[in-house]
């Protein structure tokens, strides 16, 4: 009753108060005045770091109704698989191989998968010791601060939208293979510029399909995600052991046509292939025991997925020459190549349960985030609503699958993938300084010295890192380059673990080889980003741009004014429950 008295609201409302509550939004005058202080707020939002119950009890009121405990281990292992195996395996593979690693796309593949599991390692931590919905954005924003938090829940948000649309376009090409027909044949051809000129409308049907379902209910999504990802698992094995009868050995040769180079850059484009296993992130309020649950479902996951994708990659490399590998339908093509025409449609069948798997579960996950975004109102709270039946954020899915709707149908998955890699792998990369932060920074423990100590041996960790990463974009080859920045690295790792004290203890599960794993997570995630294409880092930095000026214009103050609320509330409730003790 008594949360009933407090919120007696609709779920669907629409006013001024549930988009921008905040204070300095009240009217003209007040949104002068909190620009006129932006300096000041930014200093404050820069230097202040969440508490872990703040991200756990606090924030999760803004959602007005709690979302339901139904998940166990089981669930979330086969979420990771469902969210992870899609357009990464079925569609890059071919793009890759073809265009940039040949037949040592295995190897991009194997390289990425390492990266991943490091990153891997800093979600597990996180998820059991902050079980929250907001997943990297709430681990960052007790670490680093509010600021670096922001860029970070940024670009999640760019991973999420684009993310769908890049699936989505990709369910339509193998749905065009399945019914025997050309790649773009059921898309819009318009005279748009290149890679914007094909209208895909099936894109959008299939995102708000998923939507749909994921909104219904997070139990059935998982049932459901059961079964789809249970018929995929049963197409994968086919592909590996088919694969394998029809393998042609001369067809790997050369080996690496691209060299070492086409091979990192492969990777960092596959990257993507790997980035969904942060979602089960996100499941952690909805996971009946996280801190046994998260660690079984994602290093289960992870570790299957991973060798999965090398098989996969090695079969396609081992039937077809990379120079006649289809980068639309790899595999369907390459079946039909060997005399197996049947199997073009099983493999387009499963392609398309698999894509489908992944844009359901992205469809949770992303809506997961963009609800903890909203609850620390860096967007408007009115998307961290959970609806009192279905226990779902049905306004963060709307946001998210009206989005990626909208970029499905104009973009290319080319164009898509490149930007979603540089997105995926900065938070990644962010991931892993946390990890370190966390570790050996307590607020008002910590001595001074020690913290002044830990950023200048980071800061040597991820410039060595960069410095690396430009060595290999500007001359692989060269040796001069790495002979100073790999023993920076190691001499910043070195001086962490030997000149600092780790000044918290993980409750359940933590990251092992501290610093070493989360520096080496640091430098990997750097190097796939340095790989990457100059205009994957102009449209990364167009993207940052934008949402710098949103956050100067609306999100600094929304979450100023949140922080400080807050902390006025704080101790009237103190008083309030003093006085009601006898």
């Amino acid at each position: 009753m008594g949360d009933q008295q407090i919120h007696p609201q609709s779920y669907w409302r629409w006013s001024k108060q549930d988009f921008f509550p905040e204070e300095s939004f009240r009217d003209w005058s007040t949104y002068r005045y909190a620009l006129s202080h932006t300096y000041s707020r930014f200093i404050d939002r820069l230097l202040t770091r969440s508490q872990d119950s703040d991200e756990i009890e606090k924030l999760r009121k803004q959602s007005e109704n709690d979302m339901k405990r139904c998940l166990n281990w089981w669930d979330l292992m086969w979420f990771g698989f469902g969210a992870v195996i899609g357009a990464g395996i079925f569609v890059l593979t071919g793009q890759e191989a073809r265009n940039n690693a040949g037949s040592a796309i295995i190897l991009s593949y194997a390289a990425s998968g390492f990266s991943a599991m490091l990153s891997v390692f800093c979600y597990t931590e996180f998820a059991i010791e902050i079980p929250v919905a907001g997943g990297s954005f709430a681990y960052l924003r007790v670490e680093l601060g509010d600021f670096v938090a922001f860029i970070t829940a940024g670009n999640i948000l760019l991973e999420c939208i684009l993310g769908g649309a890049a699936v989505a376009r990709s369910w339509t090409s193998y749905f065009t293979s399945l019914l025997n027909r050309e790649t773009n044949s059921l898309r819009i051809h318009t005279n748009l510029a290149e890679g914007y000129n094909l209208l895909d409308p099936i894109a959008v049907c299939v995102l708000v399909i998923a939507a749909t379902i994921a909104v219904s209910s997070t139990r059935n999504t998982s049932k459901l995600n059961w079964i789809a990802s249970a018929i995929n698992t049963i197409v994968i094995l086919f592909v590996i052991i088919a694969g394998f009868l029809h393998a042609d050995i001369s067809n790997m040769k050369p080996f690496a046509p691209f060299g070492v180079e086409g091979v990192f850059r492969a990777a960092a484009i596959v990257y993507f292939g790997y980035g969904g296993f942060d979602t089960i992130a996100t499941m952690a309020e909805e996971t009946k025991n996280p801190s046994r649950d998260i660690p079984l479902g994602l290093l289960g996951s992870m570790s299957i997925v991973t060798i999965i994708y090398c098989l996969m990659a090695l079969s396609l490399s081992m039937m077809q020459k990379y120079t006649d590998i289809d980068p639309n339908a790899a595999y369907s093509v390459a079946f039909e190549k060997v005399g197996m025409k049947w199997a073009k449609y099983l493999v387009a069948l499963g392609a398309l349960k698999g894509m489908t798997t992944v844009l359901l579960v992205g469809a949770l996950g992303q809506a997961r985030y963009i609800t903890h975004i909203a609850r620390a109102h860096m967007i408007p709270p009115w998307f961290a609503l959970v609806h009192p039946k279905t226990k779902t954020p049905i306004n963060a899915t709307l946001l998210v699958t009206i989005s990626s709707a909208c970029i499905a149908l104009f973009s290319s998955l080319d164009v898509l993938a490149s930007l979603l890699s540089i997105s995926t792998l900065f938070v990644f990369m962010m991931m892993a300084v946390a990890i370190i932060v966390r570790r050996y920074y307590i607020k008002g423990v910590t001595p001074r010295s020690s913290l002044l100590k830990l950023v200048g041996f980071l800061a040597i960790i991820i410039g060595s890192s960069i410095g690396t990463s430009a060595c290999w974009g500007l001359n692989p080859s060269g040796w001069v380059g790495y002979a100073i920045t790999v023993p920076l690295w190691f001499l910043g790792t070195l001086g962490i673990s030997l000149m600092l004290t780790q000044q918290r203890v993980p409750k359940v599960w933590g990251v092992p080889l501290v610093p070493w794993i989360p520096a080496l997570s640091i430098a990997t995630n750097l190097f796939l980003m340095g790989s990457l294409g100059y205009m994957a880092f102009i449209r990364f930095g167009i993207c940052t741009v934008i949402m710098l000026i949103y956050y100067v214009l609306f999100g600094l103050h929304a979450t100023y004014d949140m922080a400080h609320q807050q902390s006025e509330m704080e101790p009237k409730v103190i008083e309030e429950d003093s006085v009601g003790k006898p």
